[in-house]
């Protein structure tokens, strides 16, 4: 076999490498002790069952899982509805100040996760911003509990994740043939018809892969639910920290842990789905 037909895979084999030592393998070990028991004392006692994946299906489990996946959806659904105005904007606006926009979008990210948290703590408390706004604007009554609340939580959630899903919408909008447009109008079709009859779908990529990625990143956030929740509240995320680090349960935490790696498996497969199948019907309409 020549060099030139072996380069890309020597190119790739640091990050190969990198992966299944940082990634795969940590994955596997997890994996391997969900099928043993908590020793008497903690640690583990290697004696193989199924056991963990049983307490798994239990109804108070399977309720804390449910009820993660309702807040992460719920903060899914913002995030798009927010980040979709913000990308399309972003993508419509002159090319000199498109970076200067995506810049401002991922500004965020600049800070430190928990500083951003805690300055929604500062917001939302009874002392907070937003309660002496409300007092400035007229209203007299007691002030809000706005925190450790589920509303709390996902407004948490979709203010650090907002940017992977502004990123994700404008890198498709950003590649639309203008002349799509341009022909749906020529036939007719007024802007808003426009919009959700050519734009929107060819757009779901990226919409599919920015909605995966809040869903999956807050479906095991534990640190959101312990800060702006109050623990009055438990995500999946929370009870697995709680196994490894409180009860000393690893293999239950582990078969937790898989649950949730299971779950996000399945949905980036299937953003990679509809990705492939937008692309698909793309190519076959410009033909």
């Amino acid at each position: 076999m020549s060099y030139q037909a072996t380069r890309p895979n020597l190119l790739a084999a640091p990050a190969v490498a990198w992966l299944l030592a940082f990634m795969v393998a940590p994955c596997l070990l997890v994996l391997s002790y969900a099928f043993f028991e908590r020793g008497v004392w903690g640690g583990i006692d290697y004696n193989l069952n199924l056991q963990n994946f049983l307490r798994v299906a239990d109804p108070l489990y399977a309720r804390i899982f449910l009820k993660s996946a309702q807040i992460a959806g719920l903060a899914t659904l913002l995030a798009v509805l927010i980040g979709y105005p913000a990308a399309y904007a972003i993508s419509r606006a002159p090319r000199a100040r498109q970076p200067m926009l995506l810049f401002f979008a991922v500004l965020p990210f600049w800070s430190n996760y928990l500083i951003r948290t805690y300055a929604w703590i500062v917001l939302l408390n009874r002392e907070g911003l937003i309660n002496k706004l409300l007092q400035v604007l007229g209203y007299q009554g007691e002030p809000l509990s706005l925190l450790y609340t589920e509303g709390a939580v996902i407004v948490g959630l979709v203010y650090n994740y907002l940017p992977f899903v502004i990123l994700a919408i404008y890198s498709t909008l950003s590649r639309l043939n203008p002349e799509l447009m341009e022909a749906s109008r020529d036939l007719g079709a007024g802007p808003i018809r426009t919009f959700f009859r050519v734009t929107l779908p060819l757009t779901l990529p990226g919409v599919a892969a920015g909605g995966v990625f809040v869903f999956v990143l807050s479906i095991g956030n534990f640190v959101t639910p312990a800060l702006l929740g109050g623990g009055r509240f438990q995500m999946i995320g929370n009870v697995v920290y709680d196994q490894f680090l409180s009860a000393n349960d690893w293999p239950f935490g582990a078969a937790l842990g898989m649950v949730l790696i299971i779950t996000m498996m399945a949905l980036l497969l299937l953003q990679a789905r509809v990705t492939a199948r937008a692309s698909g019907e793309t190519i076959k309409g410009e033909t």
